[in-house]
């Protein structure tokens, strides 16, 4: 029997948070691990050692994702950390969207529905009116989310050795509360 209060996307919120603060570093630890020991296991057959995991997180940073050109969100769910997603101003009318992460064991349960609704929020806060990200093809969870919200496939406009694949979603096509 499945305990529909986990799949209440009504328990889920999501708010600015300081990328520094332990729960965001806790929360975006788990992302790089899962992400990065992803790529071992489909590239080399293994997974990740902890020194070459706790190298790469270190190599990259999140501390962009702050005021004024930046912010991090996490998700709660029930009042507790449990996903996030990180914006960066490119241009004056753009903004990357990065980081973006819910824990495994509450994929399915709105939380990314949420998180990326937030995420168009906090990007038009921004004054962005397009959001753009980059992303590996083995992620398919996430390309999936990503279409759903609107997302779709555009040319490539970074460079990297994880970037295979690029979205955008503008910001003008999603419905605004009418006044």
């Amino acid at each position: 029997m499945t305990n529909t209060a986990l799949h209440r996307s009504d328990l889920w919120t999501v708010a600015p948070a300081d990328v520094t603060a332990p729960e965001a570093l806790g929360l975006l630890r788990e992302y790089y691990y899962e992400v990065a020991n992803r790529y071992y296991r489909l590239h080399l057959g293994r997974e990740g050692t902890p020194e070459e995991l706790e190298s790469g997180l270190a190599d990259s940073p999140s501390d962009d994702l702050v005021a004024p050109d930046g912010l991090f969100l996490i998700g709660r769910h029930d009042g507790v950390a449990h996903s996030c997603a990180g914006l960066r101003r490119l241009d004056a009318a753009t903004v990357e969207l990065t980081r973006v992460f819910v824990r495994p064991g509450l994929r399915g349960t709105g939380g990314g529905t949420a998180l990326l609704a937030a995420v168009d929020r906090a990007a038009r806060s921004l004054g962005a009116d397009r959001i753009v990200l980059d992303t590996r093809l083995d992620l398919v969870e996430a390309r999936a989310m990503y279409v759903r919200r609107g997302y779709q496939e555009i040319p490539a406009y970074s460079s990297g050795p994880y970037a295979e694949v690029w979205y955008g979603k503008e910001l003008a096509a999603v419905e605004r509360p009418r006044g």
